[in-house]
Order: C-alpha cells, then structure tokens, then sequence
C-alpha cells in the first residue's frame, strides 16, 4: 500500500535528566540490533523506519533541499549540524547478535557524553550507574525489550522492563512519569493540527499530551505551523521534510519498524487489481474469475 506509516519507536523522555543529551539518545539508538530482531522475532516481515513519515513523499531523503534549507538556515545554530551535512541512517548489523561494532560506537558517544565503565559498569562523574526502565502496558512486549535490555548490559547499564495495565500505563504516560516507552506516532497524506500534540513546547508542558519525548525547540515549533498552514504540495513537503530531520537528528526516539504490506487471507476464486490503491486495499474491487474458480473447486474435490 501506499499509505503514511508513520513511526513507531521508543520514546525516549528528555525530562529525565540522564537522556537530555542528544549523544546518550543515539548511543541508544546505535545499540539496538534492528536486523538480529527482524531475523528471530519476525521472520524477517518489517522493513527499518527511518522517517516520522515513512512511506510516503513527506520522508525526508538525502540531504536537505534548497527549499528545506530556507527553513532550516535561520535556526542553523540551535540544530544538530548533520543535518545539513549527513543523510541520515542507522546501523545495519549483521543479524547474528553480535553487534560489536555498533557497541563500540555507542560507548564513543557515552564516553564523549561524560559516562564511563568502570568495574563494567557505566557511571558518570559522580559515579552513579546509568540506570533506567522501559514502561510497557503490553506483555508482548518484553520480547523485543528484553534482548535489548541485554544488549545495553553489555554497555555497563543497569536496564529493567515494566510492564503495568492499561490504566496505569495511561496516568504514568500522561503524566510523563516514565523513562522509555514504546509508542506509535500516526501520519497521513496532509498532516495537521496533531502535529502540535506530538512534537511543541507547549505539548511538552500539558498532561496528557502525546509529547512523550518533550520535544522543545523553536525550529520545531516553527515548522508546524508551516505544515498547518500549507495550501499547496510545494509548500507542505519541504516542511514535512525539514521536521523530520530535526526530529530524527534529535534522536527522541529509537526508531522500530513498519510493514508496506497489508496481511489478507481469502478464499482464492476472485480477481483483484494488479497495482495497489493509495487506500492500502479496496476489499469491493474485487470480480468472479472463472479460472481461479475452476481451480479452486478442483482442489476442494481433490
């Protein structure tokens, strides 16, 4: 299908003291082997989300265009500067679990971020560990949180899982009572108003919001409003675009997976289109096809 996959990921909240640099969220980031989860878990189904707006024209792509650049050039001091300089990506392991090499670059930005392993552990100036929960209200859950969890062991943290029930997910959330969560961000073909409860300062502040990072800079607040108030494709692309590279070079989330697929079991006497529809699947659009029926009454007798 051709629709807006949006991002799901973990959130990771900036409130919290330890995550409020940017190089700890993407040794996080660097540490998660995407690819060993992909072979063992999903039977290699999910494709890696490298946008807030995967799979569709609003994804940013390469480096930043003339038109994303008159947006992005009068807050150039308060962005990371890769993005103006680096295609954004993330490490591609090799699948067995043994993701040393993106260890090594983790601990690199723990190291440059003040934390450093001593008697393995990872410990800042004050020699207190680097500790945190991942907050989950679904049990299914801790399969992809544990070997993670594992993972950043390696790395001298002190990580645990929680999972809670819903309702209390729901007040520890609203609250932003929390360290890490898996969450979703939903898109669409013509972004709006809910851009203002994922990603301003004035989300960050109010309970309840889907801030859950809390998200907080001008240039994202800025580049909303340009995606709100867009009247033509010219206008809304290169904004879309321009947020989701400060939001991914933020690195406010860990980014997970999506699927461009969608998963449909039915009885196979019947003829459909060729091409996917923008709409993901139009379950009308189907006719009789005599062949198909023939074939499967064959098989049914058989």
């Amino acid at each position: 299908h051709r629709l807006p996959t949006g991002m799901q990921g973990f959130a990771i909240n900036t409130r919290r003291d330890i995550f409020k640099d940017a190089r700890v969220r993407q040794a996080l980031a660097w540490a998660f082997d995407f690819e060993w989860m992909n072979r063992n878990l999903f039977y290699g189904s999910y494709t890696r989300t490298t946008s807030y707006f995967s799979n569709s024209e609003l994804a940013s792509v390469g480096l930043p265009s003339k038109e994303e650049l008159a947006l992005l050039e009068p807050f150039r001091a308060a962005i990371p500067p890769e993005v103006f300089t680096e295609e954004y990506k993330l490490p591609v392991t090799d699948g067995s679990g043994n993701n040393r090499e993106e260890l090594r670059r983790a601990l690199d930005l723990l190291r440059a971020a003040g934390w450093q392993v001593k008697d393995r552990k990872l410990v800042n100036a004050a020699g207190q560990q680097f500790a945190f929960t991942i907050l989950s209200a679904d049990p299914s859950y801790e399969r992809i949180s544990l070997p993670f969890i594992e993972t950043l062991r390696k790395l001298g943290m002190a990580v645990t899982a929680r999972t809670v029930d819903p309702s209390q997910y729901q007040r520890l959330t609203d609250d932003f009572d929390f360290d890490v969560s898996m969450t979703t961000f939903g898109q669409s073909e013509l972004p709006g108003n809910e851009q203002r409860d994922y990603w301003t300062c004035a989300a960050a502040k109010e309970t309840g919001s889907n801030n859950m990072m809390g998200a907080c800079m001008p240039v994202i607040d800025t580049l909303v409003e340009k995606i709100i108030s867009a009247q033509t494709n010219e206008e809304l692309i290169p904004a879309a675009r321009a947020l989701d590279r400060v939001l991914l070079w933020n690195w406010f989330v860990i980014p997970n997976w999506h699927i461009n697929k969608l998963r449909l079991a039915y009885w196979d006497r019947f003829g459909r289109p060729d091409n996917p529809v923008r709409s993901g699947t139009v379950v009308d659009a189907w006719w009789f096809d005599p062949a198909r029926a023939a074939a499967s009454d064959a098989a049914r007798k058989a």
